[in-house]
């Protein structure tokens, strides 16, 4: 969940080629699945509840523009956590972006359902991913972008190899607010050591 309490600003992360890959299972009761059509709302459902959009609508736009012109990338990119039962709980997208004159792998939109947060399911969730992202491009560097309002998961993150960059002019972020996310996110507790 997102602490709306602090200001909000853009927070760019890395991630080096090379770096380990820490290994978190899903806990028992849950398993992995890939994007199929339809599964749209679902995402949308889950991003709105993290507050990542203002509602479902919102995010289906974003969703629909975003990704569902990419149908077959997305198939194998978008990634859930869903219950024995078959809710989906979860989700990230090992996607891409042009970044200057390259394109470089994104970590994108990742989300847990706020009432199965704490499980152990976001540490599963982005291990799997990074490998997920792994295996279509490579062992490359590559990027997410957050903010300071998510500073719960720039931890989790930070546990999975990335680092805050200071980074300018990545994908559509300028990244001209780097010092001020810094402390504002040392004022929360976050240590980035």
């Amino acid at each position: 969940m997102m602490d709306k309490s602090i200001p909000c600003i853009d927070v760019l992360m890395h991630r080096k080629a090379c770096t380990p890959i820490p290994e978190f299972n899903l806990p028992e009761g849950f398993k992995f699945s890939y994007f199929k059509s339809g599964d749209e709302k679902t995402w949308a459902k889950i991003e709105a509840a993290v507050l990542g959009f203002n509602d479902e609508m919102d995010a289906l736009i974003c969703f629909q523009e975003e990704y569902l012109p990419f149908l077959s990338e997305l198939k194998r990119r978008c990634i859930f956590i869903e219950t024995d039962e078959g809710e989906k709980v979860a989700t990230a997208t090992a996607w891409y972006a042009y970044t200057g004159v390259r394109r470089d792998p994104w970590l994108r939109m990742v989300a847990v359902h706020p009432n199965y947060q704490g499980l152990g399911l976001g540490n599963a969730l982005i291990s799997k991913a990074i490998k997920l992202m792994k295996d279509i491009e490579g062992d490359r560097d590559f990027y997410l972008h957050t903010q300071t309002w998510s500073h719960v998961a720039i931890r989790m993150y930070m546990k999975m190899g990335f680092y805050i960059t200071s980074e300018k002019n990545l994908y559509i972020y300028p990244n001209d607010k780097y010092a001020q996310s810094i402390e504002l996110l040392k004022s929360v507790g976050l240590n980035l050591i």
